[in-house]
């Protein structure tokens, strides 16, 4: 949510902010500006829109100089619009911020500075910083913002600059991710690595409370409430630009898909060795450590929720321990039963979503031991998190989560078998044909997506309807929850994913002729209670395809169409039902023509409660 950027160079600045918006986009915003320094003093430019409006303002009215600011805005202070735009700027037009996050005591500083005189041109929380900079500047720059910092409440991470000290950009990390890219003679500010990417690979991670201070060729870093120096340490990251293009592909989302069979690949690395064990040394939990945990959580929110909850069913069917899932945002406020004997999972694709890093917290505080399943080395919840279990899927831009959604469900079943091996609830036969499943995993994949146009004239069908039902039991209720997240959050058509043994219960009411159902029957055990779930269905009008493993042909006599995926373990299943899915998400919205990678309303990164 929200994009910061900044450099200060002997570059001409606006081309590197405006490239560097752009590579924060897929974050989703609704307005764009920058700040520049030029010779004569501050000048800003600002559009609410995409960053192509921003752009065609800056073809007419230029900026030009060496150091500068730039923000992409998701609105949440005040609607999308020119003067809620960052960055924004004290009265006197001498001070500039871009903000991440949120002040949850700016109404407060606000009447202060109001009965101060000062006049505020935007509805944001944001303003009310820079409006205080301004007012208890002391001649240093550094000095000042540690003296702001110290009256705000909420979730910050800032760039700042001004006209008084035009060799300096001061960065502030509170809650809210921020990078520094260190380069020749130039460095960098970003809330996302992607956007400096193409400048340097060396960064450094700021902790919560740092306040830096960028100048051409020195980066000093120090707490922001005692001023004490402090040293972070220079990240090399290990990919490149091109990871980030979207290549032959027309979106994102579509190249992410495609790049599932090598996400599984590259999550499972490493990790399996010759006698096929599993091997996490990343997680170094004793067998008498995993002993003494009487129950797990797994808490997240989203789509890494829907992961989280066949983790729950992977690691309850290996080692019999209960397993508890919650959504994050609910975790924190209700009290959990948390103790030393709890271990509590998190899932975060960015490892900076703001409810996963409370309900983190918390957690500690409670004195449980937290595990992390995050993409993200060196985020917040990398760095807090007690062990963390890495996804390596690579970075993904598309909002809809698709690639890391199947790194996380590959983690939870590597998981599920090293505490499995760990506590000797598996004999080895069953592990190693387990483990033989999840190599084959890949190959099915890629499979699954040579055939990808198969799911297109389905995609098509469904363009006029009002609402569109996902049903399925066990695990494929899990894959049902994903499939109508992802189909609503791109296409924009409802849908709704039930147990399939509930929709008697009521939720038949909204099934009428024609009404599309997409039933998952890959549950073997529950083939045939699912059969009949979709029989009440198709008698009352519905349209229904059905997705199951090969070989069950009998399927086909239930239902409208059907799409086949390659057998695997039913654990494994999820992995496969959920590509078709994603597939038919995608070509519904592309055939509506919206806006794929970045649908409306919606942010990659949620680091806001």
């Amino acid at each position: 949510m929200c994009g910061i950027v900044g450099y200060i160079g002997k570059r001409d600045v606006q081309p590197i902010l405006v490239n560097g918006l752009s590579k924060l986009e897929y974050r989703g915003y609704d307005s764009a500006g920058i700040a520049v320094l030029e010779p004569g003093g501050l000048e800003v430019r600002k559009a609410e829109g995409r960053l192509a409006n921003l752009d065609g303002k800056l073809k007419t009215m230029p900026v030009r100089g060496t150091i500068g600011i730039g923000h992409t805005r998701w609105a949440t202070h005040g609607g999308p619009s020119d003067a809620n735009s960052h960055p924004h700027t004290d009265m006197s037009g001498a001070f500039s911020i871009v903000h991440n996050g949120i002040i949850e005591n700016y109404l407060e500083i606000k009447e202060e500075l109001v009965r101060k005189g000062v006049s505020f041109a935007s509805e944001t929380d944001t303003e009310v910083i820079v409006h205080l900079i301004a007012d208890l500047y002391d001649g240093q720059l550094v000095s000042t913002v540690r003296r702001v910092i110290r009256k705000l409440q909420g979730a910050y991470s800032l760039g700042v600059i001004t006209q008084h000290e035009p060799d300096k950009l001061v960065a502030v990390r509170q809650a809210s991710p921020l990078v520094i890219g260190a380069g020749a003679g130039e460095n960098f500010i970003a809330s996302d690595i992607s956007a400096i990417l193409e400048h340097t690979k060396d960064v450094y991670i700021l902790e919560d409370g740092d306040v830096a201070t960028l100048t051409l060729d020195r980066i000093d870093i120090v707490k922001g409430d005692t001023g004490e120096p402090v040293d972070r340490k220079l990240h090399r990251i290990d990919w490149d630009e091109e990871q980030v293009q979207k290549g032959p592909y027309e979106h994102y989302m579509l190249k992410e898909i495609h790049e599932q069979p090598l996400t599984l690949r590259n999550t499972m690395a490493g990790r399996i060795d010759g006698g096929n064990r599993i091997v996490l040394p990343e997680i170094p939990l004793t067998e008498q450590e995993l002993q003494r945990i009487e129950k797990m959580y797994i808490v997240a929110c989203g789509t890494a929720y829907h992961a989280g909850l066949v983790g729950k069913f992977a690691i309850e069917s290996l080692t019999r321990i209960p397993v508890e899932i919650d959504i994050a945002s609910e975790f924190r406020y209700r009290d959990p039963i948390v103790s030393d004997n709890t271990l509590v999972i998190v899932v975060s694709q960015s490892g900076e979503t703001a409810d996963t890093i409370a309900a983190l917290q918390e957690s500690q505080r409670r004195g449980a031991k937290v595990l992390a399943v995050t993409n993200v080395a060196g985020s917040t919840i990398a760095r807090q998190a007690d062990y963390v279990l890495a996804t390596k899927a690579g970075p993904e831009i598309a909002v809809a989560s698709t690639k890391a959604y199947t790194a996380q469900l590959l983690a939870f079943e590597l998981l599920a078998l090293y505490f499995a091996q760990t506590l000797r609830t598996l004999d080895d036969e069953t592990r190693s044909s387990l483990v033989d499943g999840i190599k084959q995993l890949p190959h099915q994949v890629e499979k699954l997506l040579a055939n990808a146009d198969e799911i297109k004239w389905f995609a098509e069908s469904i363009l006029d309807r009002r609402s569109v039902f996902f049903i399925g039991r066990g695990l494929d209720y899990a894959v049902a929850l994903e499939a109508s997240l992802k189909l609503k959050e791109i296409s924009y058509i409802h849908s709704e994913a039930y147990a399939a043994g509930e929709l008697k219960h009521g939720s038949l009411a909204l099934v009428e002729e024609g009404t599309p159902v997409i039933a998952l029957v890959t549950h073997q055990q529950l083939f045939e209670k699912t059969v009949s779930n979709i029989k009440e269905a198709k008698a009352r009008g519905a349209r229904v395809m059905g997705v199951t493993v090969d070989g069950n042909v009998e399927l086909l006599d239930s239902v409208d169409e059907a799409c086949f995926i390659p057998r695997t373990h039913q654990l494994f299943a999820p992995i496969l039902a959920v590509v078709p899915m994603q597939l038919l998400s995608y070509y519904t919205s592309l055939a509506l023509g919206n806006d794929i990678d970045k649908p409306r309303n919606l942010a990659k990164s949620v680091t806001v409660e």
